[in-house]
């Protein structure tokens, strides 16, 4: 385990923040498969099921490997604690358990993920959870959407897949005066590029299934935030509705870390290069990508995320209607022969999907034109294979559109 009192690199807690090893002296950290622990005595068994000792106790409440991923990605995001879960979306309900009851009142960007939307619009309604959907880059919005009732604003930034940046500070000052929370969704953009709890937030969410594992193998999700919120508010959720994450996930996930900010990079730095290329081809009509200058938050961009892009961008099609736009953006990723038609993102691979039909898909008509998810809309997470063939692979639709 690091040593607390050295003050290490982000680099190096990548790839050394985890438990203490085991008697056996292991390097790489050990996966513990059990679902349970056996207990020094009866009397510490009663401590620790009451908290006032610590000790692992059942595999629903937590496990070695799994606290060795949570410490890691704490140190990373510079969070006090983490807590993990079994996806993404299960962190974001773990969340909304904890802090909301009936009554309260939630501020989200209307350009989030469509199952984000789904959950705090329409399931949390259900239970008398009242919500708001705004802007993603007005603050005014925001602002102007505040009730009595508010406790978290909740932001994804770059939006999923329009890329639309927020500003995390305005937005933090926003829910502060109000008394309310802010909870930012890092999953674009990662630790690696941006840490929203330096600029103000008291949440940051992952979906550990994107790129903090990297190669598309296992689903997790965390909550990085105060030992206390942890610890009193979001960890008697996890021991109650057992949205756990299994430790072979943990150990998968907290491997993807040590390669994360190199993985990122280069990645990022592919996405660049195919944005331009797609701005310039005549079959394409606009580019969704936070590094490119025209991109209406190119600036908080640069500022917010390291100076860097990230991996994730989206383009639309020419057509003259939405019917033909849907057939033409099917017709791309149907062309596709070497990269992958896949709705998931932050692998190692290039994944492009139709947000309208898939992420999206749930969602009203309406609801899709308001986040700006139109029918000739193509989401491209780009992978590390060279970017010719990335093109190349591309153009065999667009060419012949």
């Amino acid at each position: 385990m690091t040593q607390k009192k050295i003050d290490l690199h982000r680099d190096t807690l990548a790839v050394r923040e985890a438990v203490e090893r085991s008697q056996y002296g292991e390097n790489s950290e050990a996966l513990y498969l059990t679902s349970g622990y056996v207990q020094p005595s009866a009397e510490a068994a009663a401590r620790r099921f009451a908290g006032d000792e610590e000790g692992f106790t059942y595999g629903r409440y937590g496990n070695p490997t799994v606290a060795s991923f949570e410490q890691r990605l704490a140190a990373l995001e510079g969070a006090e604690a983490c807590i993990s879960t079994a996806s993404g979306m299960s962190a974001i309900l773990m969340m909304c358990m904890g802090l909301l009851k009936a009554g309260d009142h939630v501020v989200c960007s209307h350009s989030m993920f469509g199952s984000t939307i789904k959950l705090i619009g329409t399931d949390l309604a259900k239970f008398g959870v009242e919500s708001t959907f705004v802007s993603q880059t007005d603050v005014s919005a925001w602002q102007a959407a505040i009730k009595p009732t508010t406790k978290l604003l909740f932001a994804e930034t770059p939006t999923n897949p329009l890329t639309e940046v927020c500003d995390i500070r305005a937005l933090a000052d926003v829910a502060h005066n109000a008394g309310a929370l802010l909870c930012v969704d890092n999953c674009f953009a990662t630790p690696a590029l941006q840490l929203p709890m330096n600029l103000g937030a008291d949440i940051v969410m992952h979906s550990g299934t994107k790129y903090l594992d990297g190669q598309g193998r296992v689903m997790a999700g965390a909550l990085c935030a105060s030992q206390e919120l942890v610890t009193k508010t979001f960890l008697p959720v996890l021991k109650s509705a057992g949205m756990t994450l299994a430790p072979f996930n943990a150990w998968v996930v907290l491997k993807g870390l040590e390669t994360l900010d190199i993985r990122m990079r280069a990645q990022s730095a592919r996405a660049l290069q195919l944005a331009q290329w797609l701005q310039d081809h005549p079959a394409v009509a606009r580019v969704h990508y936070p590094g490119l200058a025209n991109h209406p938050q190119h600036a908080l961009a640069m500022a917010q995320q390291a100076g860097c892009g990230g991996a994730v961008l989206s383009f639309e099609v020419k057509a003259s209607d939405a019917d033909q736009a849907r057939a033409r953006a099917f017709h791309v990723l149907d062309s596709l022969q070497v990269m992958s038609l896949s709705t998931n993102l932050g692998d190692t691979k290039t994944l492009m999907a139709h947000p309208a039909s898939t992420s999206h898909g749930r969602l009203t008509e309406a609801q899709r034109q308001t986040a700006g998810v139109v029918q000739g809309l193509i989401r491209v997470a780009v992978g590390l294979e060279h970017l010719n063939d990335i093109q190349a692979d591309l153009d065999r639709g667009l060419l012949t559109l």
